[in-house]
C-alpha cells in the first residue's frame, strides 16, 4: 500500500519517524492513555523505536495505515486503520495530553474517515470503531465522526490488561455523517 500524507487546515498527518520517538514515548506515560488503548505499560523507550518502525512495515504489508497527527511540526496524537482486511478496517487514535480539547482529533478523524471510506483512497466498506466500555472520550470523537453505535462486547476487547467489556461501533460510506445518538452517551 503506498504512504499516503494527509493535510487539514491546521494539521499534518503522516507516518511516524524516528524523530518521533521521544514524543511518543513521553505521551505513552499518560495514565488515561495507558488504560484505555493497547499501548504496554510500563511504556518504555524502546516501545516506541518499535512502534516507529512497525509502521513502516505495516504500511508496506497493506494490513495497517497510520499516521502521526502534527499541530506546527509537534506530534499531538496517533491514527489509524487497522486490521485492513476484505475492504474493512478499524479506525484507532489516541492524543497527547497537552494536545487535547483543541479540535485536533476531529480535524484528523475527518481526514482519515474520508481517506478510509474514498474509493480512490482505501476503498473500504465498512470501517469499525471499538473501545474499553467508559471510554467516554474516544466514544464522543466517534460520534462527531459520524460513527453508529452497534452495542457492547461483553469482555469482547483484549489487551496488555486483560479483557475488557467494549462498545462497538461503525460507519459506513453511504452514511450520512451526522452524529447520531448513543445510548452510552448522555449528551
Amino acid at each position: 500500500m503506498e504512504i499516503t500524507v494527509l493535510r487539514t487546515d491546521r494539521l499534518v498527518l503522516s507516518p511516524p519517524t524516528p524523530d518521533d520517538a521521544e514524543a511518543i514515548f513521553a505521551a505513552c506515560q499518560d495514565p488515561v492513555l495507558q488504560q484505555y488503548t493497547t499501548v504496554p505499560a510500563p511504556y518504555e523507550r524502546h516501545h516506541a523505536d518499535d512502534f516507529v518502525a512497525n509502521t513502516r512495515t505495516w504500511w508496506d504489508e497493506g494490513t495497517e495505515a497510520t499516521w502521526a497527527i502534527r499541530a506546527d511540526g509537534v506530534l499531538a496524537g496517533m491514527i489509524g486503520v487497522h486490521a485492513l482486511k476484505d475492504e474493512e478496517g478499524e479506525i484507532g487514535y489516541w492524543m497527547a495530553d497537552a494536545a487535547r480539547g483543541r479540535g485536533y482529533l476531529a480535524e484528523a478523524g475527518r481526514a482519515v474517515v474520508d481517506f478510509a471510506l474514498d474509493p480512490h483512497g482505501l476503498a473500504l466498506v465498512r470501517l469499525g470503531w471499538r473501545a474499553i466500555a467508559g471510554n467516554i472520550a474516544s466514544a464522543r470523537a466517534a460520534r462527531a465522526l459520524g460513527f453508529r453505535y452497534e452495542g457492547l462486547l461483553r469482555q469482547g476487547l483484549h489487551g496488555p490488561r486483560g479483557h475488557h467489556d467494549g462498545w462497538i461501533a461503525a460507519i459506513l460510506p453511504t452514511d450520512d455523517r451526522m452524529p447520531q445518538p448513543w445510548p452510552v452517551l448522555d449528551d
